[in-house]
């Protein structure tokens, strides 16, 4: 027989299932309710529910099955691992599906970083879809290591883990209908077109939604969701690393809502994901919010499912994918076992995976700097400050007076005004620009970073020039990753050499990594959860309010750089 023939004669008991779950309750998404019953795989597929026998049978009584999570939209260049180890880390969580969007690497070197994802998804026990990059770079108003246009898209195009175009982060581009906007709209025209467009309301949203954009994961409130939702647009509730929306949008998480609604991390480290979670965590703490289980779950595996295609999974249900989570309790949302595409999930199974060499090595091409870099030369007194909202990546467009003293603004830790610096690290032209930042808390030394949205050159914060000059001079000496500095020593680092983004070590030894990081950040004196990643959005110009790119402070609400 035939995969076909025989899953029919599987699901009818005229064969023995492959394997078979045995004894557990399936939670069915349609319904609401539980059906008792052995849940037969046959391959990478469930054959079907009810008694049966199989060459392998698993033991599940007193456990709750459900379908295997979709994280909807997410950087797997932002958990700081490689795909291999991305799926590690977090596929025995229960997240079965990941959709991701490779722009981080595709900046760093173009699209051959998205073929390599691409040829990473062949190689995992997850389903990693892999959106093709939309804004590489995400505007004309940074230097990236690369650009990609729509005839470099169609290059790539028709692999088997493809659905469409990824997050369109240049929303006035599209609603301003610029040509090359238009030429990728045109060329992924009826097919899936992923959103992104933060605080965009009225007939501005109107017109994105017009170019074929379904899902969106920008909003951060309630009024913002609902408007998005009602005018025909999934929404995708984040809680990352460091835009934690969840508890703002919970609230509209309904069993009446939740098929158009689904979750998404976007960002998230290793570090929250070994102390709280993944999408795990976010069903927790939706469900210990009050919304309702069936919702939350609905919300992470079915609706994800359906806003993006893929209908053959979302439901444990004859014919699809054998993605199953079994759990003790949903509440607590702890898996006990996971089946991704009909495979067990443990070292056996990731031991098993073909290798995927590693690439983008030696990336790091700074100019070497000098304290005397990080001057700021305006003469104006009146000076933009980047404003941190924790735990958002919008963040305020402040003016504080600021005199110049001998020729230069200096930072001021009474004030809580650290130096910002982005300088370009593709070897493109060694753009240097500097600005200012309230929120960071730094009383002394400096933080660096070549994890910097989208382009990812280097981004250093600090109280003091000659640690900022350490430790970005540090980061090309790693090959990028994670630097702080105090008092002309580092204090910890986190090396992060392909293409500047990820680690080479397991997730273990990063998280372990992370926390020493964290520890030294802390005792700069910067309060923030997450310093690194919060450093990192404040050069993303395609989120207001006030951020800086190598090519100096942008306002995003106007989308053009402000004069010097």
């Amino acid at each position: 027989m035939d995969d076909l023939e025989r899953r029919i004669a599987i699901a009818r008991g005229d064969a023995p299932a492959d394997i078979v779950l045995r004894g557990g309750q399936v939670l069915d998404l349609i319904t609401g309710t539980m059906m008792p019953g052995d849940v037969a795989v046959a391959g990478d597929r469930i054959a079907g529910i009810g008694r049966y026998d199989g060459a392998r049978v698993i033991d599940a009584a007193g456990l709750t099955l459900v379908p295997g999570f979709i994280d909807t939209h997410l950087h797997v260049e932002s958990s700081l691992i490689t795909p291999h180890e991305f799926d590690r880390c977090v596929t025995p969580r229960g997240v079965t599906t990941a959709i991701c969007d490779p722009h981080e690497i595709a900046n760093v070197v173009g699209l051959e970083g998205i073929r390599w994802f691409q040829a990473a998804s062949e190689c995992l026990l997850m389903d990693l879809r892999v959106q093709l990059s939309s804004c590489v770079p995400s505007t004309g108003m940074e230097t990236a290591g690369a650009r990609i246009e729509a005839a470099d898209l169609a290059r790539v195009m028709g692999h088997p883990s493809a659905i469409g175009l990824a997050e369109f982060m240049n929303y006035p581009g599209v609603i301003h209908r610029d040509p090359a906007v238009m030429a990728k709209l045109r060329l992924f025209q009826g097919g899936h077109i992923d959103g992104h467009c933060p605080q965009l309301t009225g007939r501005d949203l109107n017109a994105y939604i017009a170019a074929g954009i379904r899902t969106e994961h920008e909003a951060t409130t309630a009024a913002e969701a609902l408007e998005k939702l009602r005018k025909g647009m999934r929404v995708l509730i984040r809680e990352g690393s460091v835009s934690k929306d969840l508890d703002a949008l919970a609230p509209i998480l309904t069993e009446t809502t939740s098929p158009y609604l689904c979750l998404c991390t976007d960002d998230r480290n290793p570090l929250d994901i070994a102390e709280d979670g993944h999408l795990d965590h976010m069903i927790r703490r939706l469900i210990a919010l009050g919304t309702s289980p069936l919702a939350a779950y609905r919300a992470a595996s079915l609706s994800a499912a359906e806003a993006f295609g893929l209908k053959d999974r979302g439901l444990i249900a004859p014919g699809l994918r054998a993605d199953i989570v079994a759990l003790d309790d949903l509440t607590t949302c702890r898996a006990r076992l996971v089946l991704a595409g009909g495979r067990v999930v443990d070292d056996a199974a990731f031991a098993a995976r073909p290798a995927l060499a590693p690439m983008a090595r030696a990336s790091v091409r700074a100019p070497r700097l000098t304290p005397q870099d990080f001057r700021a030369t305006g003469n104006r007194v009146q000076t933009p400050v980047i404003g941190i909202i924790e735990g958002k990546i919008i963040t305020e467009h402040l003016t504080i007076d600021i005199p110049p003293e001998d020729g230069d603004k200096r930072p001021d830790p009474v004030r809580d005004l650290c130096r910002i610096a982005v300088i370009e690290r593709h070897g493109r032209n060694g753009n240097i620009a500097t600005g200012f930042v309230r929120g960071f808390g730094l009383k002394r030394g400096a933080i660096a970073s070549t994890v910097c949205h989208d382009h990812h050159n280097i981004a250093v914060v600090g109280a003091d020039y000659a640690d900022m000059a350490l430790a970005a001079n540090r980061l090309t000496q790693i090959e990028g990753g994670f630097v702080v500095a105090q008092g002309g020593l580092i204090l910890a680092e986190l090396p992060l050499p392909v293409a500047g983004l990820m680690s080479l070590d397991p997730f273990e030894t990063v998280h372990r990594n992370l926390i020493a990081l964290r520890a030294a950040a802390r005792s700069l004196g910067t309060p923030l959860q997450e310093p690194f990643l919060q450093l990192a959005f404040l050069a993303l110009p395609v989120i207001p309010a006030l951020k800086i790119t190598d090519r100096g402070m942008v306002d995003v609400n106007r989308f053009e750089i402000i004069a010097p």
